[in-house]
């Protein structure tokens, strides 16, 4: 098991009452698979520095959390596809 934090950038069209939500839905994956997370933090509504998808901002979350790199790898993949989900950041965070 290693240590990740991951960003992840959501549609702004997304109410912010669903933004917790759907990261739930995506983070079901880890905790399925016996990793844990660690912290969930909501940043909020930011503005983009440049147009992504033709929109001037986005939502952004931090998930910090502990798994096998397969079941990061499959998450980051789900989120990927999920067209409410703008971006996403991997980083594995040294000990």
């Amino acid at each position: 098991m290693r240590k990740y934090e991951v960003m992840v950038i959501i549609d702004p069209e997304v109410d912010d009452r669903q933004v917790s939500p759907l990261v739930e839905k995506h983070t079901a994956v880890i905790t399925k698979a016996q990793g844990t997370i660690d912290n969930v933090d909501v940043w909020g509504r930011r503005r983009f520095s440049y147009d992504i998808n033709k929109k001037s901002e986005g939502s952004y979350v931090v998930i910090n959390l502990t798994a096998n790199p397969a079941d990061v790898k499959e998450m980051d993949r789900l989120m990927s596809i999920d067209e409410s989900i703008m971006r996403t950041k991997v980083q594995r965070v040294d000990a």
